[in-house]
């Protein structure tokens, strides 16, 4: 009878085990990581690596990284050979994951481009295009501010009417060049979309330690402080590793109740806004509100 028993309790453990095994084989490995981007972006992927680091993901690196303030990335493709860090890396077939950031002219021809050129040495690249928030809330009168402080009057109808065709500008372009080249290969990372989530939760009240818009920038322009970069570093993550960043603890203070409760919300916002948006590459079978946190 104790044999049977046993010969039962393996029996049930099995399949959880053996669903287990294969959602850690169907994990993504480290990538190799190129980064063309403006101030809007290169601080975003900075704070990947803490978020990488805190999920334990071995043999992530950065194939380089090509900075331009306020850069069009047809800025980063007219840099001379001898000065373009992501040309050479691409030609190298050193890549597995690009990322890019147009400033608000959109679309930009040099993000099919760059794509093009990365998958003559690697058929299997990814492309991931950062829809950022949008600067100054806009570039005229009335939306654009003129201080950082006028942030704190804006309405999420306000910052929609700014943001909603330019997020549809670059899911237009992104659709287009999967169509162009037949299968997935350039996708969408929505910070601008989890940010603006984040400013509604501020306008709530909802947001520890947060209490005006205004707080989550430095100027007028729109440059981010903390809570924002992090955010953006959750989404980056949730749609390069297509794992839900709920549960790291990388950007939590030791013993600050506030802080714990910031980092979750910024994880719960970054999962659902990735696995809300159409074109961020997650399978369908991720797709799930982000779960609480204990």
């Amino acid at each position: 009878m104790k044999s049977l028993a046993l010969l039962t309790a393996l029996c049930l453990a099995l399949p959880s085990a053996v669903f287990a095994d294969e959602a850690a084989a169907k994990m993504l490995p480290g990538q190799r990581v190129l980064v063309t981007g403006h101030s809007f972006h290169m601080p975003v992927m900075a704070g990947l690596d803490a978020v990488v680091k805190a999920a334990q993901i071995a043999g992530h690196q950065w194939a380089g990284r090509s900075s331009i303030g306020g850069s069009r990335v047809m800025q980063h493709w007219d840099l001379p050979d001898e000065k373009n860090i992501a040309k050479t890396a691409l030609r190298a077939g050193s890549v597995d994951v690009l990322t890019m950031a147009p400033n608000w002219v959109v679309p930009d021809a040099a993000i099919d481009r760059f794509i093009d050129l990365g998958l003559e040495k690697n058929p299997q690249l990814r492309a991931f295009v950062q829809a950022s928030w949008f600067p100054w809330d806009g570039l005229l009168p009335p939306q654009r501010v003129a201080k950082n402080e006028d942030r704190d009057a804006k309405t999420i109808a306000d910052l929609r009417l700014v943001g909603t065709p330019f997020m549809e500008t670059i899911r237009t372009q992104v659709r287009e060049t999967n169509a162009r080249l037949g299968r997935p290969v350039a996708f969408v990372v929505p910070v601008g979309e989890a940010v603006l989530r984040l400013r509604e939760k501020v306008i709530a009240g909802e947001v520890p330690g947060i209490t005006r818009q205004s707080e989550l920038f430095t100027d007028p322009i729109g440059h981010a402080k903390a809570a924002v970069l992090q955010l953006g570093a959750y989404c980056q993550f949730a749609c390069i590793y297509h794992r839900s960043p709920v549960g790291l603890t990388c950007f939590e203070k030791p013993g600050d109740e506030a802080s714990r409760q910031l980092n979750q919300l910024l994880q719960t916002i970054a999962w659902s806004t990735v696995c809300e948006e159409p074109l961020s590459g997650l399978p369908a079978s991720l797709r799930s509100p982000a779960p609480a946190r204990p």
